[in-house]
């Protein structure tokens, strides 16, 4: 592959990926989501000179024609356009199956009727659902506990058919939970730390004794374009994790640590989930990706954090910490 598109450029995840691609001397064209404002989410944050190497189409891919548009003229794709917040999907689920399942169905179809060399659909940790056992792998039974990772679960679906049925070059690429610079206050991780810089000595959170598997972004990133360059990865869902997991509670009290000593912590019920909604273990195997690839992570826990709080004590202008993000 040498020109690819990224969906989802303007988010998080998205943005990082762009941002590694250029530098692997990809050619980077990028779908952002169409806005009357014209805003390109994160890639507005870019240098200039960085900026005008990479091409932008604003779309929606909820839009086969605007998807059919994007992806002529592009050796692979890495989607990653999505709605992925969990508590909004509990009143607005209808929003999720248009651009999950749809939106990925889109993808799939361009690429078919394209020949797209390959196809990297993203997928989530939350299909897995509360781990059954550990560490998770890829043959871990899907459990759809909330509409966001139902509708995960079901692009994940259309993406094996279309690699068995048609035989589509597609990899389901299952990030573990990605965090760092960019990401949105609905994440925890942002969550604490903007409320810490802001100043406040109680930090609202949710549940605190379910586990996660964090993943630094540009770990997730380079995870990608691993998948994307080896052949091996063809028609396979790979996950992306360190294998290391830590307790909400424990991961605020870290970072409360680095910041501010004194704060204490407070269970806000507006921030639980439905007790049956609740994944209350993640744990990831990666040693398929390490098998298929030879990925590793670069970045430690205690890496990745420091450098999420230096990003975050630098634009904290651009987060709302005294209100729930959802």
């Amino acid at each position: 592959m040498k020109k690819v598109l990224v969906t989802g450029a303007d988010g998080f995840i998205g943005s990082h990926l762009a941002e590694s691609l250029l530098e692997k001397g990809y050619d980077v064209k990028a779908f952002v989501l169409y806005n009357s404002f014209n805003t390109w989410g994160w890639l507005d944050t870019f240098p200039k000179e960085k900026l005008k190497e990479i091409e932008i189409f604003s779309g929606d891919i909820r839009d086969p024609n605007g998807v059919k548009e994007a992806m002529k003229g592009v050796d692979g794709v890495f989607h990653l356009a999505a709605l992925i917040a969990i508590p909004f999907s509990y009143h607005s689920p209808d929003s999720y199956v248009d651009t999950n399942i749809k939106g990925t169905l889109n993808v799939l179809q361009t690429a078919r009727s394209l020949e797209t060399e390959r196809v990297m659909v993203t997928s989530t940790s939350e299909v897995y659902g509360t781990a059954q056992y550990v560490p998770i792998d890829e043959q871990h039974p899907f459990q759809g506990q909330s509409p966001y990772s139902a509708t995960k679960i079901g692009a994940d679906r259309l993406a094996e058919s279309f690699y068995r049925s048609f035989d589509l070059p597609v990899s389901i690429v299952r990030p573990f939970n990605t965090y760092g610079p960019r990401q949105s206050a609905r994440a925890v991780i942002p969550t604490i730390i903007t409320q810490l810089l802001a100043g406040q000595t109680e930090i609202k959170l949710g549940a605190l004794t379910p586990t996660r598997d964090f993943n630094y972004v540009k770990d997730t990133a380079d995870g990608f374009i691993a998948i994307a360059e080896s052949d091996s990865t063809v028609g396979e869902e790979i996950n992306i994790a360190t294998g290391r997991e830590i307790s909400i509670g424990a991961l605020a009290q870290e970072i409360i640590a680095q910041i501010n000593p004194e704060a204490k912590i407070i269970c806000d019920e507006d921030r639980l989930r439905p007790e049956k909604s609740e994944v209350n273990r993640l744990l990831g195997s990666n040693e398929k990706l390490k098998r298929l690839t030879g990925w590793s992570p670069k970045y430690t826990f205690e890496q990745g954090i420091a450098e999420t709080i230096a990003w975050l004590r630098d634009h904290l202008d651009s987060y709302k910490s005294d209100i729930y993000n959802i």
